[in-house]
């Protein structure tokens, strides 16, 4: 009997020890394979993907600028190009775009105006001084009578472009600090001027066929035009009319668009700007 339970014993204890034996081995396995502190527990996000439309020049040139930074937060940005000045908006209220880039304050009044659209600014990101070209003149003191003057045929530019006529001493307004003047407003036209309107995309390659166009400046980088050489005058540094960034009021608030909205205004943007447009392009931040 003292045999069989010496030998009861001798059983028992050697499984209690090796039931230990894997337990520790378990824990030392878990304190192996445990995250270290500071390590992430799980693995990255996906990047978010913000579309936004732009025109070509400076706008998605700018964009491409700050696209490293963005990807950096993980924000993957796609550009899409648009060479008018109607479907960013129109795709944007649609929903097809998460936000744009390519006009000023007075230009997106007027399409929620006209739209009913409810589209809102994010932040201000550089001007474009608005400025006159010919081919056929060196300067305005030549400009003929009864020569032909094309401005951009929509409401906002189309009084911008008056408004510098008439500061430049070309023509007379009721009020030359109304941004909605037309050509019912003017009250002198010495010259006898021929003020033709075109759709703002078509002034760079219709210059040929007037005496003096007034160009947005993204359209007449396009033309290759360079705005603080090739204008025979400009507004000013103080214009009113600084390109936003535009975004729903669903999405205005969204941490990617605030990411956007920092980097277009970050020190990496100012720099860009500066040096890539020397001047024909200012920085609004």
């Amino acid at each position: 009997m003292k045999k069989l339970l010496l030998t009861f014993f001798s059983l028992t204890l050697v499984v209690v020890l090796a039931a230990c034996g894997n337990n520790n081995n378990a824990s030392n396995s878990a304190a192996t394979n445990a995250p270290k502190d500071g390590a992430a527990t799980e693995s990255s996000a996906e990047p978010v993907k913000l579309v936004v439309g732009a025109s070509p020049v400076p706008h998605a040139e700018i964009l491409k600028a700050i696209a490293p930074l963005l990807e950096a937060q993980g924000i993957k940005l796609e550009i899409k190009e648009f060479t008018d000045y109607v479907q960013p908006n129109v795709q944007l209220s649609e929903k097809n775009l998460d936000a744009n880039f390519f006009q000023h304050q007075p230009y997106l009044d007027d399409q929620n105006q006209k739209n009913g659209s409810d589209l809102v600014s994010v932040t201000a990101v550089h001007v474009e001084p608005f400025g006159a070209y010919s081919k056929k003149i060196k300067s305005i003191d030549e400009l003929a009578d009864g020569a032909k003057v094309a401005i951009p045929n929509d409401a906002t530019n189309g009084g911008r472009a008056l408004i510098l006529l008439a500061k430049n001493g070309l023509i007379s307004l009721k009020d030359d600090t109304n941004i909605t003047s037309t050509q019912a407003d003017i009250t002198e036209n010495k010259k006898n001027l021929k003020i033709i309107e075109l759709d703002a995309a078509m002034l760079g390659r219709q210059l040929d066929e007037v005496d003096l166009a007034l160009i947005n400046t993204n359209y007449a980088l396009e033309a290759n035009l360079v705005p603080t050489k090739d204008a025979l005058f400009i507004e000013g540094t103080d214009s009113p009319y600084a390109n936003i960034l535009v975004a729903r009021p669903d999405n205005k608030d969204s941490d990617a668009i605030k990411k956007l909205a920092a980097a277009l205004n970050s020190p990496e943007a100012k720099a860009y700007i500066e040096e890539q447009y020397k001047g024909s392009i200012i920085p609004a931040f």
